[in-house]
């Protein structure tokens, strides 16, 4: 029985992951967009990045300015859709799929089949209800399991979609995800597959709360009062909310985790990032506030058909496996 949900869970969320995967790669350009470039420091004093002062003096025709495109204009998620699609081809758009693939087996499959298990235990076998409080407590422990054990594949995955924004000589250029985790094992050790795997748990946990548990919620909500019928339009619904619920409660930490992932440690270097906190200052100090919620259009833009695919493919699941 505890088996079948992780089944069930683990297709929900590969078909899921599978379809929405170019959203969720936009998104991860979006979040490293303002980033300093980790291998040409800046100026420490850079008042203007696009266009040289109207009185600046000219020191000599062999001084030589560094071209406007250095420091590309911020833009939408529709823009970096063509620009990716324009300059890197449109397979390129699935980049680092196969890792998502991967990192929906490991960790969604984990955490949905144990929020399942765990929700099976506390519901209330006379009501058949279970409190909002237990299931955000179900969504934490599941989340935070189901990411450490899916880590691996998720850096892979953020390196896999960064890779075509980097000038092609620091390209990284893995073949698949199984190319992935054996060159940074090699390269930057065993212990590089679990890089920022505090903020991949502290994220899955905030996640996995706010998503299944608000969906558990809203579902029950809207037959309680009569608004739906239990089908497609109440499963949509509910997974929509539970989608903006997650988006907005998880974007400032995965625009960190993005990043902390991405970051090139060169040997003998000192890295970008000293850990999560180090990001987020530093984030907030040249971008201002607001760059924790960098990428969130398409953030939401891909959470919400994710949990929407997800939650009614769930369900489908659900029915044809219910006699087994």
């Amino acid at each position: 029985m505890g088996l079948k949900g992780f089944v069930e869970g683990g297709v929900a969320s590969i078909v899921a992951g599978a379809t929405t995967h170019p959203l969720d790669l936009i998104k991860v350009r979006m979040q490293l967009q303002g980033e300093s470039n980790n291998v040409i420091p800046k100026p420490a004093f850079q008042p203007y990045h696009h266009h040289r002062p109207a009185l600046a003096f000219n020191m000599g025709s062999n001084v030589s300015l560094p071209p406007p495109t250095l420091e590309v204009p911020r833009v939408g998620p529709v823009s970096i859709g063509l620009r990716i699609v324009q300059s890197e081809g449109v397979s390129a758009l699935f980049s680092g799929v196969s890792a998502t693939i991967l990192r929906q087996t490991l960790y969604s499959a984990t955490r949905m089949g144990l929020y399942d298990a765990l929700k099976q235990k506390w519901t209330d076998k006379d009501t058949g209800s279970m409190p909002l409080a237990s299931k955000i407590v179900a969504g934490l422990i599941s989340g935070g399991v189901g990411a450490a054990v899916g880590n691996p594949a998720d850096v892979a995955m953020v390196r896999m979609q960064a890779d075509g924004r980097l000038p092609v000589a620091q390209r990284r250029n893995y073949k698949s995800v199984v190319d992935a985790l054996s060159q940074m094992s090699k390269q930057e050790g065993i212990t590089s597959l679990w890089r920022g795997s505090a903020l991949t748990v502290n994220r899955a946990m905030i996640v996995t709360a706010s998503q299944l548990a608000s969906y558990d919620q809203i579902k029950e909500t809207i037959l309680e009062k009569g608004l739906m019928k239990d089908g497609i339009g109440t499963h949509v619904t509910a997974s929509f909310a539970a989608g903006f619920v997650a988006a907005v409660a998880s974007n400032p930490i995965d625009v960190i985790k993005t990043r902390v992932m991405n970051m090139k440690v060169e040997a003998g270097a000192e890295p970008p990032y000293k850990g999560a906190l180090d990001c987020a200052v530093k984030t907030i100090r040249t971008e201002g506030p607001l760059a924790l919620y960098k990428g969130f259009i398409p953030t939401i833009s891909r959470q919400g058909p994710f949990t929407v695919v997800l939650f009614v493919t769930l369900e489908q699941v659900r029915k044809l496996l219910k006699e087994f």
